[in-house]
């Protein structure tokens, strides 16, 4: 496998089709597992109510789980009443781009919602009080004291969550399957090049998510060792 090998594969069209799949999926899934997890993870964070133990737990059972578990209930909530009326209206996940991004949400959110709350956790409540005590809303207060103070924990949690999607393959899988050029990504089209002992095509999908997990790694080290 030579330097000409690899650019010969990066000519094929499944293999820019699973690049671009992977990174528009994965820009997705954490975009929506961000907004969701922000104020669930403040919730979660400053907030005491009936339920939170057994909340915060249900919360780390995607993580518990394995993502080939994870995509089974997803295919069996779609035999449910809600997912007949979903599918009855025209929106179907299994085996679509919107299933490559449910599937990835799943796995992901979880993790997105623990780092966010312990970044809020590590905002000083004081501040966030004195906000209050000079006039500033609640919703206010978060928005100009907690999300900046807190901004490179957030930043470290969408790279890490995104990374993390970019690299999902078991629930993927489960959900969407591997139909190439619509939602086979960079990890199923490793599966389906080895299972058919292309191994030229397997190094380079591998090379590259080596150098996307590089890149990934590098930009938390310089978010992280940033002085605030």
């Amino acid at each position: 496998f030579s330097l000409e090998d690899f650019i010969t594969q990066l000519g094929q069209q499944d293999i820019r089709s699973a690049i671009f799949l992977s990174l528009i999926t994965a820009t997705a899934s954490t975009t929506i597992a961000v907004i969701l997890a922000i104020p669930a993870a403040y919730a979660l964070a400053r907030i005491d109510f009936p339920g939170k133990r057994l909340l915060d737990t249900f919360i780390d059972l995607p993580m518990v789980l394995t993502p080939i578990a994870l995509g089974t209930l997803i295919l069996m909530s779609w035999n449910t009443a809600i997912g007949r009326l979903l599918s009855d209206i025209g929106l179907t996940l299994p085996f679509t781009l919107a299933g490559v991004i449910l599937a990835q949400f799943t796995v992901i959110v979880a993790i997105s919602v623990r780092m966010l709350k312990a970044s809020f956790e590590q905002v000083d409540r004081r501040q966030e009080q004195v906000a209050r005590l000079l006039g500033c809303s609640a919703f206010g207060s978060f928005l100009q004291i907690t999300l900046p103070l807190a901004r490179r924990g957030i930043l470290a949690a969408i790279i890490l969550t995104w990374a993390r999607a970019i690299g999902e393959f078991g629930a993927t899988v489960m959900v969407a399957g591997t139909a190439r050029g619509q939602t086979a990504t960079l990890p199923s089209s490793i599966y389906l090049a080895m299972s058919m002992a292309d191994l030229p095509k397997a190094v380079t999908l591998v090379v590259i998510l080596i150098v996307i997990s590089l890149m990934v790694l590098f930009g938390l080290r310089m978010i992280t060792e940033t002085k605030a």
